[in-house]
């Protein structure tokens, strides 16, 4: 039953596979020689097409989840981790703790898998932030250490949930640690955090800004800065 559902998933993912969209994506996504998403394949799909993919394949076993992530077409991928994020949603939904870490530690077990910028920022805040919130944020100070891109990532995206619920010093505390990493993408995740903080609590934000104004990439600035009146986009970037 299991090998039948993957291969149930492959095709339909194959048969809405678009050779047009698969060269878009495949240059959009960075996969060239030396790139960030160097080796990923990509046949087309669009999200919303995997969106329902997942809704129809919602009750899959891990087995299942673990050939799709194993593989190395991206849509394969991204459907999984959509599928794991339906369900983690559905055990927060009827509180099963058992599952929910059932969930965690699968993601956490095949982290290496999700591998590009789009599989972070789809998972890490409904999986690993909605566990961190309710149970212990230590994964991501590990995380934020890593020596892996998208370990980072996963760290202050995943805190995404605790910004949704309120809660901002985890969030501007990694922000703190990752202000000294060398990647862009890191750069532009960071700025994007704090900007979701601003929506919420303006002064903070810019109480935060004006302490480390000197140590914040430039990249995250412009991005953390993007909702602001243009004087005080001019005025942090002055002072930058």
């Amino acid at each position: 039953m299991s090998q039948n559902q993957y291969i149930q998933i492959q095709k339909e993912l194959k048969r809405l596979g678009s050779k047009e969209k698969a060269k878009s994506s495949a240059r959009f996504f960075k996969t060239g020689p030396g790139q960030y998403g160097e080796g990923d394949i990509f046949i087309g799909v669009s999200v919303p097409e995997q969106r329902k993919i997942a809704r129809q394949f919602s009750a899959v076993l891990f087995l299942v989840l673990s050939q799709l992530l194993a593989s190395a077409i991206h849509e394969e991928r991204l459907t999984a981790l959509l599928i794991l994020v339906d369900q983690m949603k559905l055990a927060v939904q009827i509180g099963d703790i058992k599952k929910r870490k059932e969930i965690f530690d699968f993601y956490i077990q095949n982290l290496d898998r999700v591998n590009n910028w789009d599989l972070v920022d789809s998972s890490a805040r409904d999986i690993v932030g909605s566990y961190a919130f309710d149970t212990d944020q230590n994964i991501l100070q590990k995380l934020v250490l890593s020596k892996n891109l998208w370990h980072r990532r996963v760290s202050i995206i995943a805190t995404h949930y605790f910004i949704q619920k309120g809660e901002y010093a985890i969030s501007l505390g990694l922000a703190k640690v990752l202000f000294a990493d060398t990647h862009d993408l890191t750069h532009k995740a960071v700025g994007w955090t704090i900007r979701e903080i601003y929506k919420k609590d303006s002064k903070l934000v810019e109480d935060f800004l004006q302490k480390h104004i000197q140590k914040i990439p430039r990249t995250a600035l412009r991005y953390a800065i993007e909702r602001m009146p243009e004087s005080k986009r001019k005025r942090y970037l002055r002072l930058k």
